[in-house]
């Protein structure tokens, strides 16, 4: 089969190349499916650059031990022997590693029947960025109906996703961004959108229940002031452990700040393929690369601006 392979560290057009691979083994728990469509993520480029260095630890050392691509969505082939609810030809989404692939196989639990109103381009675009911004949101966040939330950083992929999900669990949504991806933000479901290029939401007088920092263009100090006294402010800029540490001891008595990494699991899956089937979530696709192009969709996602998702078609 056709797969993206990396065998060292390095700039993404130098280390990243197609090869013929061997389709991947499937064991008696998993799932091979025919890629259709793989998310590219901001992880993706991290992991082709080995960055930050400590990192390599758990990403391989001296060079990777996965394949690139994690969200996916496709056919599937075949199974293995003890897969109860999954079947050959169904379609399904969810996520996996080496999703750049021609063929992908993880456990039964990585996979959700996919929507039928979704392409399999917009519903591989879901899973890491939807999860981060539910956990965000929810388990970090704690956001409850009626709150209002500001989302620094609403235009891309955790921030569309998010958008939504805050409208769905009832809170009103403040969503920062730049003037040409204002009216996308509104039409998301934000109650009030604000160019950042024209105005500063830490220097108004309204104050937020929580900020999710998709941005991390603002001072703790200034994030600070944007908070109510209790209010709960939560990174998803990369934000170092040092820097967490430091904010929580700088915070006033009452508020709260967060740094997370999303945990993929199958429940969260299929509560966002509820909100999908229900309408109240949608994919917004920048670009889409095929295949043989997936190193020039890693660079255009490293470079920051990408407007909602950028897909992978195989």
């Amino acid at each position: 089969m056709k797969a993206i392979v990396q065998d060292r560290y390095g700039p993404i057009a130098e280390v990243l190349r197609l090869a013929d691979i061997d389709k991947p083994h499937i064991g008696d728990g998993d799932v091979l499916i025919r890629v259709r469509a793989a998310g590219v993520n901001p992880l993706d480029w991290h992991f082709v650059l080995g960055a930050p260095r400590i990192a390599r630890l758990s990403m391989g050392r001296p060079a990777p031990k996965e394949r690139r691509g994690v969200d996916v969505s496709g056919q599937v082939e075949a199974v293995g022997k003890d897969v109860k609810t999954i079947r050959p030809t169904d379609e399904v989404f969810g996520w996996c590693a080496g999703a750049f692939a021609e063929y992908a196989v993880a456990a039964e639990d990585h996979f959700i029947p996919k929507p039928p109103q979704m392409t399999h381009e917009e519903a591989a675009a879901v899973p890491v960025a939807a999860v981060t911004a539910l956990q965000g949101l929810r388990d970090f966040g704690n956001l409850q109906s009626g709150q209002n939330v500001l989302l620094n950083g609403a235009a891309g992929g955790v921030g569309t996703y998010s958008v939504q999900i805050a409208k769905a669990m009832g809170a009103t949504v403040t969503g920062v961004c730049s003037t040409r991806n204002l009216e996308m933000a509104r039409s998301l479901g934000a109650d009030r959108v604000m160019d950042y290029t024209q105005e500063d939401f830490t220097k108004e007088a309204q104050r937020y229940d929580l900020i999710v920092d998709n941005a991390g263009n603002h001072p703790l100090t200034a994030l600070r002031r944007a908070l109510t006294p209790e209010g709960i402010l939560v990174y998803n800029s990369g934000a170092s452990l040092g820097n967490i540490v430091m904010a929580q001891l700088r915070m006033r008595l009452g508020q709260k700040v967060y740094s997370f990494l999303a945990k993929m699991n199958h429940a969260d899956m299929a509560h966002l393929a509820g909100l999908i089937e229900a309408g109240k979530l949608r994919t917004v696709i920048d670009r889409t690369y095929p295949l043989a192009e997936t190193a020039a969709a890693i660079s255009y996602v490293a470079e920051g601006h990408a407007r909602g998702k950028v897909v992978v078609t195989v």
